[in-house]
């Protein structure tokens, strides 16, 4: 399988060069050339299969041979080690729970898939790999722990000083070894920014081979399809139409669901579940695409002004839209709602949700006001994440597990830096 960049200006590559690469050298997103649907027998026996036979079938088009077969379900074996349980709600809405691997957060998966193919392609590489990364939450914490230890891999996880909680602070600082946390005195998408400018430095990219751990590379977004084919495998036989409602940032997890529905799985609907940060919901009602600065909410993890993955929903419904609108639909939900609906799930259903979760289900029942289906949303990172919020609103104390209680008393480490020059120095340092 090749791959090519979305801004069309760069050549082709291999799978391999598109990991190591992170970003194409137009600052483009790499996005594979072909998407082939698996046999629709696939999705009619998929309750007989393991979610590890599920996972390879679906990804292994777009990694083989560059990683042989056994390679690769030795790495799916690794990076899904836990579990994806789905809970009923109610009779319409279910939640998938995607927070039970070692940092709590969906981005587990991403993090460890992509660490063990870079592990993979480094293993006979003289040269260390420097991998950058920005992080809003939880992408910072769970690319630490895939990363810890990987030889000739050193990790720069830039995060906004004050903007994420205390727990996704302790995660992504206090590991130490091959992972250094940079903290920036901006938002979010400054620390993107900076991710993104580092890529097109000559002067830096001469001196060391830089790749990226956000959703933009195409390791850590293509693993995200697993979740949605789990789900089909727990509800197959009892609900004849599934939606996703998505707690939605930077809009890579909606989108790698979209490519297992692109793979033939039966996804009814997509609905894009976003905080105050609005720039798809302003879209979809106007077909402007307007980015702007991120605002600060409580669902810190979707404090994305500028959405990277959005240019690739697009192509996946082939920049028409229509054909957009027909399959997605997007809402935005202020911090007041959020908690709302956490004090809701707790009191009806006694289900303590994050503040993503509660933004997926509030977008879960406004799709179902018009709709018919039985839509899941996405609880995308452990309640105690946000111990602060959730408590606050439940006004119940929520036991720590014991992946929070093992950072907890850790010592924080960080570099402050406020500008790219900041980011420059310390790496060419």
């Amino acid at each position: 399988m090749n791959y090519y960049s979305l801004n069309k200006k760069a050549p082709n590559t291999t799978f391999e060069n598109a990991v190591v690469r992170g970003l194409a050298p137009d600052k483009g997103l790499y996005f594979p050339e072909s998407i082939t649907p698996l046999d629709p027998s696939f999705f009619e026996n998929i309750e007989d299969k393991s979610n590890v036979d599920i996972a390879f079938e679906a990804i292994k088009q777009f990694i083989v041979p560059e990683i042989p077969e056994d390679v690769l379900k030795t790495i799916i074996k690794e990076t899904l080690n836990f579990d994806f349980p789905v809970v009923k709600i109610n009779e319409r809405i279910s939640t998938l729970e995607l927070f039970h691997g070692p940092t709590m957060a969906f981005k587990d998966v991403g993090a460890r898939f992509m660490a063990r193919c870079l592990g993979y392609f480094n293993k006979t590489n003289t040269n260390d790999v420097a991998v950058l990364v920005a992080t809003s939450g939880d992408t910072g914490g769970a690319v630490a722990n895939g990363f810890l230890g990987v030889k000739g891999v050193n990790v720069v996880i830039l995060y906004p000083s004050g903007k994420v909680s205390d727990i996704q602070e302790k995660q992504l600082t206090t590991l130490g070894q091959n992972i250094t946390a940079l903290e920036v005195d901006g938002v979010f998408d400054d620390c993107q920014d900076m991710v993104k400018q580092a890529f097109m430095d000559k002067e830096l990219t001469s001196k060391m081979q830089l790749t990226s751990a956000n959703s933009i590379n195409i390791a850590r977004w293509l693993p995200q399809l697993f979740y949605f084919m789990f789900t089909y495998k727990q509800l197959k036989s009892k609900y004849t139409d599934i939606a996703f409602s998505v707690p939605s940032g930077n809009f890579g997890n909606i989108c790698a669901g979209m490519v297992a529905q692109k793979l033939g799985l039966p996804i009814k609907h997509f609905i894009a579940a976003n905080n105050a940060n609005d720039t798809v919901v302003n879209y979809m009602l106007s077909q402007t695409y307007n980015p702007k600065p991120s605002i600060q909410t409580i669902s810190n993890a979707m404090d994305v002004g500028n959405p990277s993955n959005f240019i690739r929903i697009q192509k996946l419904h082939n920049n028409d839209f229509e054909t957009l609108k027909k399959n997605l639909s997007s809402f935005s939900y202020t911090d007041d709602q959020t908690k709302t609906a956490l004090l809701e799930l707790y009191k009806d259903y006694n289900y303590v949700a994050d503040p993503h979760g509660a933004v997926g289900y509030l977008g879960a029942k406004d799709y179902l006001k018009n709709n018919d289906a039985h839509v899941v949303f996405l609880e995308t990172a452990h309640p105690t994440k946000f111990l602060d919020v959730v408590e606050e609103v439940i006004e119940k104390k929520v036991p720590l597990p014991s992946q929070i209680e093992a950072v907890m008393d850790k010592t924080k480490v960080s570099v402050k830096i406020n500008s790219y020059n900041d980011l420059k120095g310390f790496l060419l340092r």
